[in-house]
């Protein structure tokens, strides 16, 4: 059985290109696809966290219509999708929220597609999560990544994608399913 894995879409606070914490717009394909990625591969969560009440109205907006309207009853599995995405302001309430379901503090992993340091490879990091009791909370940046001050609060980074290319640029929707598949996979045997 799959722990309790879950995964966060960071909006805020994240860097923008002069390297300044910024806000960054949430996007109706990142909602869709990125939780048909966490359905895929039975992940308890799929948390959109933006500050901004405009772009929490957006998402709000895309997931009654899949969920509690017509939506429901042309797609059933993009529903299913869909709830389970939640809505957040900040990463705290994220983390809040966690620990008062599970009475644990979630182990934190955040992608980045620079090298970091305490960097787990992906096979080191599946072993990780299928052994672990705690709660899993995947940390994904928008923009032009996490922060710092973010940073320092995860207790693992993952290696990146692909490395040593001479570009790495994948949208945060395509990286999210690359690492989601990396980590959890089939089940062997």
């Amino acid at each position: 059985m799959l722990n309790d894995v879950r995964i966060a879409l960071i909006h805020y606070p994240v860097l923008g290109k002069d390297g300044k914490i910024i806000s960054s717009a949430v996007t109706n394909l990142d909602v869709h696809d990125i939780a048909r990625t966490a359905r895929t591969y039975n992940l308890r969560k799929y948390y959109i966290v933006t500050n901004l009440r405009a772009q929490q109205e957006v998402v709000k907006t895309v997931l009654e219509y899949w969920i509690d309207s017509y939506g429901r009853e042309r797609n059933f599995s993009r529903t299913q999708a869909l709830e389970l995405v939640d809505i957040k302001s900040y990463l705290e309430e994220v983390i809040e929220e966690i620990e008062n379901e599970t009475n644990k503090k979630p182990v934190m992993f955040f992608t980045s597609s620079k090298k970091r340091p305490n960097t787990l490879t992906y096979s080191q990091a599946r072993e990780f999560i299928k052994k672990t009791d705690r709660p899993v909370l995947i940390l994904f940046g928008t923009s032009w990544g996490l922060p710092n001050e973010v940073l320092k609060i995860c207790d693992y980074a993952l290696e990146p994608i692909r490395a040593d290319s001479d570009y790495n640029h994948l949208s945060v929707r395509a990286a999210a399913a690359i690492i989601i598949d990396r980590l959890i996979g089939e089940k062997e045997g």
